[in-house]
């Protein structure tokens, strides 16, 4: 018997509910999965009023306990908005919303949001042990009220809001395998110095280690000290210019091998595993958006559809290796820089829609929906 799992979610006076047959919904690039649920009522509670449903990004960019004189540090941006009951387009609905409305009874409604292609995924910024409050990032969420109309403004009691998840997955294609070199000379002095810096492939998914190929070759005067990798985790704010932060978040430093003296040369590999849980006090860590009693990680690399637009909603995530070379109190340091993708393999398709993701934790069976889980 093929099982499906549902999250459920109550307003508070109990008199609507809704379904979703998952939180999570992929970003793939150039299309977004459609936000799709069922709508669950009393009908003796409208008495001539509607119910409307909204799709939300929250994008918070400050901490609350600083918002004085009415200053907000957090904007919501309506992606959607649309009259669920009564209702005016009937579209066809997916198969879990019909066998939701089926077991639901006459008073069940599909409803479905699309996400636009440019929003960005979700966000969470770790906040600090004394931060209070709401963490910083980019959310979004699902909510439903009961309205004369859609302007109305929403009362707690009749109203049902639920956090949803936009994610991505690894392209399938890889790119090419990341290689740089660099070359210093030195005023005053005969030769260059020479870093050449390979990473083993283009794109690792979380808790991998990156194996870092690094080859020195000293035609100068001066002489190499010490060597130290680290991975680098940007966070590109779109909402106002300059609102990039930066924070390493793996590191390896070594002196085996050295000094490199003029006219030598070195080949050295270095190992770089960047994860959360080396990062667990860091406050302002960026990590993939997270609900609920559900484990997070680092957050994944941003793709998008044209790398060179970034006038999006949010933040664009990256990641890059840093390879610095010491060279003494007089001949200064030498760096190197390779950019690099970071992020989930993308599961099977049956097995998301089946809901046996770790995301996902009550199952939906065809014959009862006693399984759902009550999401507060």
């Amino acid at each position: 018997m093929v099982q499906f799992k549902v999250f459920k979610k109550t307003s508070p006076n109990g008199k609507i509910t809704i379904y979703l047959g998952r939180r999570d919904f992929v970003d793939h690039v150039t299309s977004v999965d459609p936000v799709d649920g069922v709508l669950a009522f009393d009908g003796d509670y409208l008495q001539g009023r509607k119910i409307y449903g909204q799709l939300v990004c929250s994008f918070r960019y400050g901490r609350e306990e600083d918002e004085v004189m009415g200053i907000s540090f957090q904007k919501d941006l309506f992606l959607a908005s649309e009259q669920i009951y009564p209702v005016k387009e009937a579209a066809e609905p997916t198969k879990l919303q019909e066998r939701l409305i089926k077991k639901l009874g006459n008073n069940a409604y599909p409803f479905s949001f699309q996400m636009p292609s440019n929003a960005p995924p979700s966000v969470t910024i770790q906040p600090g042990k004394d931060d209070e409050g709401n963490p910083c990032g980019v959310e979004y969420y699902i909510k439903v009220f009961v309205g004369d109309k859609e302007e109305d403004r929403s009362h707690k009691r009749s109203s049902v809001v639920m956090n949803i998840r936009r994610i991505q997955f690894a392209p399938t294609r890889v790119g090419r395998q990341p290689c740089t070199i660099v070359r210093k000379d030195f005023m005053l002095s005969p030769g260059e110095l020479e870093l050449e810096v390979t990473l083993d492939k283009q794109l690792y998914y979380h808790d991998q280690t990156i194996a870092v190929s690094c080859t020195i070759r000293n035609n100068s005067n001066k002489s190499v000290k010490k060597i130290k990798a680290t991975v680098q985790q940007s966070a590109d704010i779109c909402l106002f210019s300059g609102g990039q932060y930066r924070c390493n978040v793996a590191s390896v430093e070594t002196q085996e091998g050295c000094p490199v003296n003029p006219g030598g040369s070195l080949q050295k590999q270095l190992h770089l595993q960047p994860t959360l849980k080396s990062n667990m006090d860091r406050r302002g860590i960026a990590l993939d958006g997270h609900l609920k009693n559900i484990h997070t990680n680092l957050a994944s690399s941003t793709l998008l559809a044209s790398p060179e637009n970034r006038d999006i909603f949010g933040m664009v995530i990256s990641y890059t290796v840093k390879v610095k070379l010491y060279l003494g109190a007089m001949g200064g340091e030498m760096t190197a820089e390779l950019p690099f993708v970071l992020m989930h393999p993308k599961p099977d398709l049956r097995t998301l829609m089946r809901g046996d993701s770790t995301t996902q934790v009550e199952a939906f069976r065809t014959n009862s929906i006693s399984g759902t889980i009550d999401e507060s």
